[in-house]
């Protein structure tokens, strides 16, 4: 019986990771408002190795339509600027010798879709993860039954996997509303 549990618990976190894993890209898709989350993905070279923005540089946001970026080096400046640009967000910096601005754009509507298309792009991602999470643990209850369990164990081990899953799956699927609505609203 713990061998099941300990499925069930492994099962429960995967999909949590993958809630998680979701929560964490959709900081990164902006719903028109300046966020220091947007820049997240974002590394420049720094001394030879790829280092994070937000290690080499203060990142804030003054107000909604506005982030400065104050590098710790001023050096660090054209890089910075450089490695935005690359990054294609959408983004325009303008360096002026102490820090980089970048003014937020509002959204088109055409864009807005895209976000949302986006947003939908990710949600499918951590759907997917879910499902493979339901099947690793149904691929291991499956492994228990032949070993030690019955056959009744496992059935209600699977049910309760499958229970997992639609929890998980609506959870995704909440948190989609929220960000769409998000996007949507101007």
């Amino acid at each position: 019986m713990d061998e099941i549990e300990f499925v069930l618990d492994s099962t429960k976190e995967s999909m949590q990771a993958a809630i998680d894993h979701l929560n964490k890209e959709l900081l990164k898709i902006r719903a028109g408002k300046a966020h220091a989350n947007m820049l997240d993905g974002i590394f420049i070279d720094y001394y030879g190795s790829s280092t994070p923005l937000a290690q080499v540089s203060n990142v804030n946001t003054p107000d909604a339509r506005t982030i400065t970026i104050q590098p710790w080096e001023k050096g660090l400046l054209g890089t910075i600027e450089k490695a935005i640009m690359i990054a294609n967000l959408g983004l325009n910096p303008q360096n002026n010798g102490e820090i980089i601005m970048i003014n937020v754009p509002p959204l088109t509507e055409e864009r807005r879709l895209n976000l949302v298309k986006q947003t939908k792009t990710e949600g499918e991602h951590a759907k997917v993860s879910i499902r493979t999470a339901r099947k690793d643990a149904n691929d291991e209850i499956k492994k228990l039954q032949k070993e030690t369990i019955s056959e009744d164990l496992a059935k209600d081990a699977e049910d309760k996997v499958q229970k997992l899953t639609d929890k998980y799956t609506t959870k995704v699927d909440e948190v989609l509303v929220v960000k769409e609505k998000d996007i949507m609203t101007v």
